[in-house]
């Protein structure tokens, strides 16, 4: 990925972050190979089986993606978030697109019921904090705090 992680290891590195996380005789790298070794038996292991018993026990569930990414479409996390069977599925699958409005501009799509929201990103890619950091702090903040809404499409 072309993506620079630089001011993640500057910060991640200072020793007054480290120091707040409890971790001062560590040094952080954005990619590990010991870690990637680790985290093997995870890889492309499909959870998506496990979503449903957590949306039907009220679990906010928020899918977001940006328009632009190759690694992992916006119309397949669609599409998969749609067909996910759950006792919301229907009233999910007939609730109206919105646009995510930040700052007066259209920032993406969200349609939204119960406890899932699937939020597609306009002009963003597979990291979408690093390519819309405002909209994305927006879609958090307001997720969070339980307001995640826009104005009808």
């Amino acid at each position: 990925m072309c993506y620079d992680f630089s001011n993640n290891d500057t910060f991640l590195n200072n020793d007054k972050v480290k120091d707040a996380l409890g971790v001062k005789d560590l040094d952080f790298v954005s990619c590990s190979n010991t870690l990637f070794d680790d985290m093997l038996e995870d890889w492309m292991k499909n959870l998506e089986v496990d979503i449903p018993s957590l949306l039907e026990d009220g679990i906010k569930l928020l899918v977001y993606v940006g328009e632009e990414d190759l690694i992992c479409n916006w119309f397949g996390n669609y599409r998969w978030v749609r067909a996910m069977k759950w006792s919301g599925q229907k009233k999910f699958m007939s609730a109206l697109t919105i646009k995510f409005i930040v700052d007066s501009v259209e920032a993406g799509d969200l349609t939204s019921y119960g406890p899932l929201s699937f939020l597609k990103v306009f002009q963003a890619g597979h990291m979408v904090p690093m390519d819309q950091p405002k909209a994305s702090l927006e879609m958090f903040t307001r997720w969070m705090g339980g307001k995640l809404y826009g104005s009808k499409k």
